[in-house]
């Protein structure tokens, strides 16, 4: 009896061991591997401004939990991550106004994302 499940233990492995998923291979045109750069380098600079310890305490005060806003910023559309990235670039370096409008752009954007409800509506 052991044998036999054994046995059919065995056969069962042997047809599930010959289907092997296949993995396709593609070429990429150079503007999607610049996109995918680009992209991959305002992420990083954003998050950077982001990481700041006065912004993540300022979020922190408005209600917005440091540890999600990398979920947020990989989830915000290619444009949106232009706009913030050039709404950061063209900030002044230091300062509470920097840091206060950089906290607002982020909020702004994540509220018309719908990735989180600050502003209350009626």
């Amino acid at each position: 009896m052991a044998s036999k499940i054994v046995a059919f233990v065995l056969s069962v492995a042997l047809v599930f061991a010959g289907t092997t998923s296949l993995a396709n291979a593609t070429l990429i045109s150079t503007q999607q591997a610049v996109a995918v750069e680009s992209r991959a380098a305002q992420e990083a600079q954003v998050r950077e401004a982001l990481a700041r310890e006065d912004v993540a305490r300022m979020m922190v005060e408005m209600g917005v939990d440091p540890s999600d806003v990398d979920g947020r910023i990989a989830s915000l559309s290619d444009a949106e991550l232009a706009q913030l990235h050039g709404q950061l670039e063209e900030l002044p370096a230091g300062g509470v106004l920097a840091v206060l409008g950089i906290v607002l752009v982020v909020l702004i954007v994540l509220e018309l994302t719908g990735a989180i409800d600050i502003f209350k509506r009626a």
